[in-house]
């Protein structure tokens, strides 16, 4: 792992504990904000798995990105 990722898997990791109390965006995935870069983790929550979808830089238009998650899920 790289300087680049590891925070990002260890934001990634924290879902194991917290997956159900990030912000619900585009119906139903939840959005996760990384510590440390402008990048938002988005995941489905269903029962005991979590699905991570898609980790999206954060500046990019809100239309692209409504797209990206929509249709990955």
């Amino acid at each position: 792992m790289n300087i680049f990722s590891t925070p990002l898997y260890s934001d990634i990791e924290s879902l194991r504990v917290s997956a159900g109390v990030h912000a619900i965006c585009f119906d139903r995935f939840r959005r996760l904000l990384s510590k440390r870069f402008p990048f938002a983790v988005y995941c489905l929550v269903k029962a005991q798995e979590i699905r991570v979808l898609a980790v999206l830089d954060s500046r990019r238009n809100p239309l692209w990105v409504r797209r990206q998650v929509i249709g990955r899920g």
